[in-house]
């Protein structure tokens, strides 16, 4: 396998793994990632499908991205934009259908599994230097474009506002705190202090590795 080749799969698999991870997530009910809390939050007040709410918000942020620092735009941000939303859709109403009742410790499984996927995922598709979702181009454009901060806690900080942001809209459009459990949670907390550290981690450890020899050569979307 070229590295080019290489660079494809590792880009297109988590792109489409992170996704599947967020149905699994949504399954446990105990909180999703903050980027997804903030757009269940957004799904919640706007009257569109999710896949097309994903999409639409995605071209906003890629506009950013291109002002600021179009060099992490590739195709795997393309994927992303067109085809995670729809992944997440589909997964979770999988899941559901695959488990309609779920006991706390099968919930409680699904949120770790869920979590582990969704942070190797991310750290596939960032290090194949392909392009990386428009919403991880935010704490790497603060971190290695602007030269503010490490990525990790720019990624940190960025997620609690999502987490604040989705919650107040959710709430704000009528939403109910029983329902806001499912929503932000113990899934929430973890992956809002520690998917940075942890994509961080499974770079160096995991990713890099895989790709071996290839790093050294193209473009770098993760400089540091």
């Amino acid at each position: 396998m070229t590295e080019k080749t290489k660079r494809l799969v590792m880009s297109t698999m988590g792109v489409l793994i992170a996704g599947f991870s967020v149905g699994i997530l949504k399954r446990a009910e105990l909180g999703v990632d903050p980027f997804q809390a903030f757009m269940s939050g957004l799904d919640f007040a706007v009257p569109l499908k999710f896949g097309t709410l994903y999409v639409l918000l995605s071209l906003i942020l890629l506009t950013f991205s291109f002002i600021a620092d179009k060099h992490y735009i590739g195709p795997g941000t393309f994927v992303t934009l067109l085809f995670q939303g729809y992944v997440i859709d589909f997964s979770r109403k999988f899941f559901y259908g695959l488990f309609p009742v779920l006991s706390l410790p099968g919930r409680v499984l699904f949120l770790m599994i869920g979590i582990c996927i969704l942070c190797l995922a991310s750290s596939l598709y960032i290090t194949a230097n392909l392009g990386v979702s428009t919403y991880d181009a935010i704490s790497l454009i603060i971190a290695y474009t602007w030269k503010k901060g490490k990525f990790k806690y720019n990624r940190i900080i960025t997620d609690l506002v999502c987490v604040c942001l989705g919650s107040a809209l959710y709430l704000a459009s009528g939403g109910k705190l029983s329902g806001l459990a499912a929503m932000v949670g113990a899934g929430t907390i973890i992956t809002a202090f520690f998917m940075g550290p942890l994509i961080d981690f499974l770079n160096i450890h995991v990713s890099r590795p895989v790709l071996a020899s290839g790093m050294a050569k193209g473009k770098n979307y993760e400089r540091g």
